[in-house]
């Protein structure tokens, strides 16, 4: 109790804060947070590495376009080869940030685009070239220069030769600053998009998961809503997934606190009305018992009956309370026809002789013994009680493929029809009855009881002046046996 005042006397945001479902959205944005703090760089790198390689490709393809030149035109002369140089920059179109640059005899002479519009790192003696100028091997690389509209250059160089003698150096050039800035500016406005979508689909996360968890939240309301007054609440079963058996969980759990308070509740309302007749008759007799000997001796033999009933009836009473408890029944194997004569010679004792054995059934069945045996034995005690005493009461069992019985007839009075399905009441009996009985009504509920914890169910069939007939009904998936009469 302390806990949950302290719970509501927090602010509003402490308990936005700690639901799950802030929980949830705050794992989903830390994992997007990482996962967008890896990827960008990444792919900005990707994107820069691609642009190197592509600027690389057309770079070399120049190189090559070169080599077929000279291959084809194959200048044999200085001044052929100056002739060559001039030809090729005038027929070749130059990409925008490229370069090609002749140096012949260590100096520049011819460019495109011309020496003037080259950038200053290009210049003719600055360190770029002059670093250049003294190769003799083909080579490429790339250097960064210190100017904010040139950055990065990616290079190729191809000496020249003219029968066999070194005459200068081709070289092709380009800068990536604008193929960067480009990228840049797309991989911009990626994370903008991207960023856009990370809210929306924050905000749509926060919603959904509201969705998702309302049953949770239907089910912490539900549980507010109980008492022992109001056991009645169920949640929603919609759809299928984890919140669908989590509903169904809690409703199962909920019917079987019910079960367990309604139990609970009537034997309570039970035992204090059947135990209130027999407590006033033993106090009754207690305060008007005198001093006479043979009085008190009546009043103390009254007053052992009572008691006697009385437990009598918080054993039947404890019996249907367990009834729905797991552990009441304690099923095994066990053979139709053994157990049909065990019934058989304890059932003769309640009824003084007058039982007779109809059928034997041959088979298998998985069941309790001790309740079974409790539950025919009560059948046999109610045959007894509203069948005269000469009259015959027949038991027996039959087995097939689809279930097995278990039955005891009468020859009684028989029970009408609007009383067949009340008389499995707790303390009810048969209106048209002429007798009183010294039970308490409680025999065919409890009988009831075990053959449905059982897992079978009771047939009666009855005619008004020629008796009743009990069918204990048990379903099996498989029996082999058969049904016949004693020898």
């Amino acid at each position: 109790m302390r806990q949950q005042s302290i719970l509501k006397n927090r602010p509003r945001w402490h308990h936005v804060f700690v639901e799950v479902r802030t929980q949830i959205l705050l794992c989903y944005v830390g994992l997007m947070t990482i996962l967008m703090g890896i990827s960008i760089p990444t792919i900005y790198q990707f994107v820069f590495r691609q642009i190197d390689v592509r600027l690389h490709t057309e770079v070399v393809s120049e190189i090559e376009e070169l080599e077929l030149e000279l291959a084809m035109k194959n200048p044999q002369t200085f001044l052929q080869l100056q002739q060559l140089t001039v030809e090729y920059l005038t027929d070749e179109l130059v990409e925008e940030d490229q370069f090609l640059i002749f140096l012949l005899n260590q100096e520049v002479f011819q460019s495109s685009p011309p020496v003037e519009e080259l950038p200053k790192s290009l210049q003719p003696n600055s360190p770029s070239i002059d670093r250049l100028r003294l190769t003799k091997q083909p080579n490429s690389g790339e250097f960064v220069i210190n100017d904010a509209e040139i950055g990065k250059i990616i290079y190729e160089i191809l000496p020249i030769q003219i029968q066999g003698q070194h005459q200068g150096l081709f070289i092709v050039a380009h800068a990536v600053i604008d193929e960067y800035q480009e990228a840049t500016s797309a991989m911009r406005f990626v994370i903008v998009i991207t960023s856009i979508l990370f809210l929306l689909t924050s905000a749509g996360a926060w919603i959904i998961s509201g969705l998702v968890l309302k049953p949770l939240r239907v089910m912490s309301a539900t549980a507010r809503q109980i008492s022992e007054k109001d056991l009645s609440q169920r949640l929603p079963v919609e759809g299928n997934g984890e919140m669908t058996e989590i509903a169904n969980t809690f409703n199962e759990m909920m019917d079987r606190l019910q079960r367990a308070f309604l139990s609970q509740r009537n034997f309570i309302n039970d035992a204090s009305h059947e135990l209130r007749t027999p407590i006033t008759i033993v106090q009754g007799h207690l305060e008007l018992m005198g001093d006479d000997r043979e009085e008190q001796q009546q009043t103390l033999v009254i007053v052992q009956e009572e008691l006697d009933r009385m437990n009598r009836l918080v054993g039947d009473l404890l019996t249907l309370a367990k009834a729905e408890q797991p552990d009441f029944i304690r099923p095994q194997l066990i053979e139709v026809e053994a157990l049909t004569q065990e019934l058989y010679e304890k059932a003769k004792v309640l009824s003084k002789g007058n039982l007779q054995l109809e059928a034997v059934g041959k088979g298998q069945i998985y069941i309790d013994r001790q309740r079974l045996t409790q539950a025919i034995m009560n059948l046999v005690d109610n045959a007894v009680r509203y069948t005269a005493s000469e009259a015959n009461i027949f038991f027996g069992s039959a087995c097939n493929d689809s279930d097995i019985r278990f039955w005891v007839k009468d020859t009684g009075m028989g029970i009408a029809v609007y009383d067949r399905q009340r008389i499995f009441n707790r303390f009810a009996r048969a209106s048209n009855s002429r007798r009183r009985s010294d039970g308490y009504g409680l025999g065919l509920s409890i009988t009831k009881a075990i053959v449905t914890a059982c897992g079978g169910s009771i047939e009666l069939e009855s005619d008004l002046g020629k008796g009743s007939t009990f069918t204990l009904i048990f379903p099996v998936d498989s029996v082999k046996g058969t049904s016949q009469s004693p020898d």
